[in-house]
């Protein structure tokens, strides 16, 4: 399957999010849950530690690699795709002579991965003749042979292809009878079982699950031709096959008959709120231009933490490391040492790669770093920023973040996006306690359209659902909302945030950074958050 076709499959829009060039081979069903044995996974290790040492190399890390995928794509009545693959090899990573080199191999012997990381620590040596500077390689402890699971209760992979597409087509027609014209649903399946060595005496084995249902309905006036479009409710999670268990506990009413999701999903109730949904959009007041208070759930906050706090604090991209392709940041390194007030005093924005049921939660990253969580903004000012291991100097550090990612055993790994999110509020406030004190605002749910500069300062973001609040009550749907925001002046408007028990996590499951391009998953947590005086424009108004 072609990408374009994929992306007509799915129904996904730019939302962030970049689809994986879906590398491997196609396997069947039962072999997604093979395993490769660990002592194998060392001796292939070990042949290319001991290599790279005896070709010259001062350091050196092995990546042994099995990444697994499964997506069912289904519309209306039809199962229009499901793939399987599976991508398995080994990658080597060296210093020599205060250079980096890398070089992979599909070919699992210890033979060779020997010969990968000869190879390897001739690119260093090459390279080194070209740099002006030794990489400089914060030290991290070796933890011997550890292992790590992402905590499941069912691997998405042993669950039968039919009951998955059972449940799709079962989705897809409860929406259809509750009048959508058009429906599509997928589920996406990733396993990563890494294994990790290096130098310096660290072998760490680890299985990382994630899972995501996404749905598209449709529904058109057939009179006009008219047609309105929403987008389901789930967030990609760090999982297993539970996430669609759709446990009463992880539900909760966020608007009239709209059902928000924490730790579970209910992916047949919300297609067919979706329905319903999609058609009261028909009829939805377009809205107003003007200022506007907004209050921003959890499932559509996310995406604008990534956009305006996960990227430009990437410490590669505030470099310039990123110019060529994803920008820049407005972030400079001065403002840090300024302490930039990048929010009002109650925005606290943490970086994290712990946190259960996230995308981005391994117990050590692809250096060997054990992960952790740390503070980026706090109390409305710039603290820090996310750094690797050769990075770390650069901002008088003497560890690194664990922030370092690569997509597959065949790429090398560099910073990626730790899990980002904005700290929930101090004291108690539920969402109708926010709702309360709005005069003149706007409620907005999912994700939508957005479009931000190379700097990550001027942006705009749409949404999936949107309500007026008028003197503290949600009084209409409305429709062609979009608002416009500079980062630091969004960000100090934040007036007001729900206490933790609102707090609920949106993830992005393709995020592309880097040449040649790599995808990543991060979560991003909040709770339900209030922005006063927010510029915002009718998106189906011409200027003609």
């Amino acid at each position: 399957m072609d990408r374009r076709s994929f992306l007509a499959a799915c129904g996904i829009g730019a939302g962030g999010l970049l689809l994986p060039g879906f590398a491997g081979r196609a396997i069947a069903e039962s072999q997604l849950v093979e395993t490769i044995d660990i002592a194998v996974k060392k001796r292939l290790a070990d042949a290319g530690l001991s290599a790279a040492s005896a070709a010259g190399a001062s350091y050196c890390d092995v990546r042994v690699g099995r990444y697994l995928r499964q997506f069912v794509i289904t519309r209306e009545a039809n199962v229009q795709n499901i793939v399987n693959t599976e991508s398995t090899g080994t990658g080597v990573r060296v210093i020599a002579d205060g250079a980096w080199g890398f070089a992979a191999t599909n070919d699992m012997t210890p033979e060779a991965v020997a010969d990968a990381a000869r190879l390897a620590t001739a690119i260093a040596k090459a390279n080194a003749r070209n740099q002006t500077q030794p990489v400089q390689l914060a030290p991290t402890p070796g933890v011997g042979e550890v292992s790590w699971k992402t905590p499941i209760r069912r691997n998405a992979m042993e669950v039968p292809i039919e009951e998955k597409v059972e449940l799709l087509l079962g989705v897809n027609a409860a929406a259809m009878a509750a009048g959508a014209n058009f429906v599509n649903s997928q589920l996406f399946l990733v396993n990563e079982q890494k294994y990790f060595a290096s130098s310096d005496g660290s072998y760490i084995d680890q299985d990382v699950h994630r899972i995501w249902a996404p749905l598209g309905v449709t529904v058109i006036d057939q009179t006009t031709g008219k047609f309105r479009s929403r987008q389901g409710l789930s967030a990609p999670m760090g999982l297993g096959y539970e996430y669609l268990d759709g446990r009463a506990e992880d539900k909760l009413e966020s608007a009239p008959g709209v059902i928000s999701y924490g730790m579970s999903y209910d992916m047949r109730e919300d297609a067919v709120a979706a329905a319903r949904q999609a058609k009261e959009k028909l009829t939805a007041k377009s809205v107003e231009p003007g200022q506007y208070d907004l209050v921003l759930d959890p499932d559509h906050l996310g995406l604008t933490i990534h956009e305006s706090v996960g990227h430009p604090l990437e410490l590669d991209r505030v470099l310039g490391y990123e110019a060529n392709y994803a920008g820049t940041s407005f972030a400079t390194l001065d403002k840090r040492e300024a302490r930039f007030q990048y929010g009002s005093e109650i925005v606290n924005l943490f970086a994290d790669k712990t946190q259960p049921g996230s995308l981005g939660a391994v117990e050590y990253d692809d250096e060997g770093v054990k992960t952790k969580q740390w503070d980026l903004v706090k109390d409305g000012k710039l603290v820090d920023y996310q750094a690797t291991r050769d990075q770390a100097h650069i901002l008088g550090k003497t560890a690194s973040d664990g922030c370092s990612y690569a997509d597959s055993w065949s790429t090398v790994q560099f910073q990626r996006m730790a899990n980002i999110s904005l700290k929930p509020g101090t004291r108690p406030m539920t969402r109708k306690d926010m709702f309360a004190n709005v005069e003149n605002g706007i409620y907005i749910l999912g994700r939508g359209s957005f479009s931000i500069d190379q700097q990550r300062y001027n942006a705009q973001f749409g949404g999936t659902l949107f309500y007026e609040i008028k003197n503290g009550e949600i009084t209409q749907p409305l429709e062609d909302v979009a608002y416009q925001m500079r980062t630091p002046e969004f960000w100090n408007a934040c007036t007001a945030i729900c206490d933790e028990s609102d707090y609920r996590m949106f993830g992005s499951f393709f995020d592309g950074k880097g040449q040649p391009s790599q995808v990543s998953a991060v979560s991003h947590g909040s709770s339900t958050t209030r922005f006063d005086k927010i510029n915002v424009i009718n998106t189906a108004r011409s200027l003609g």
